[in-house]
């Protein structure tokens, strides 16, 4: 027989967060980022850009589920795209910020998924 209080719970945890706690969520986890960076002396002029928006780190949380629930199989560039265009229909707020992981810009930092390797 079927447990209808365990089901009510496994379709709870399978719902995705809401927009709002997402973006709070990454933002506690920026200011930890940036807080222990501090802490370790590094200069905030330095490093402040190199690290992603909290919409932007919203969209690699989301992102880094998708591979998860994959089997943890890394995506090719065409699921990539595939995956972070989803995203963007599912939470339509966090546009801007998977156009901008899609394109050229903001290459220059170290976490993002597309780097540019040549140096012309």
């Amino acid at each position: 027989m079927a447990d209808p209080v365990g089901d009510e719970r496994e379709v709870r945890l399978r719902r995705r967060a809401s927009l709002e706690l997402l973006r709070a969520e990454a933002a506690d986890e920026l200011a930890v980022i940036v807080h222990e960076r501090l802490l370790g002396g590094e200069d905030p002029w330095e490093f402040m850009d190199d690290l992603p928006t909290v919409d932007e780190l919203v969209v690699f949380t989301l992102r880094a589920e998708n591979i998860a629930e994959n089997g943890g199989v890394r995506p090719n560039a065409s699921r990539h795209y595939r995956v972070l265009r989803q995203i963007a229909l599912d939470y339509p707020a966090l546009t801007p910020a998977v156009w901008r992981l899609l394109g050229e810009a903001n290459t220059h930092r170290r976490w993002d998924a597309v780097i540019q390797t040549d140096a012309s």
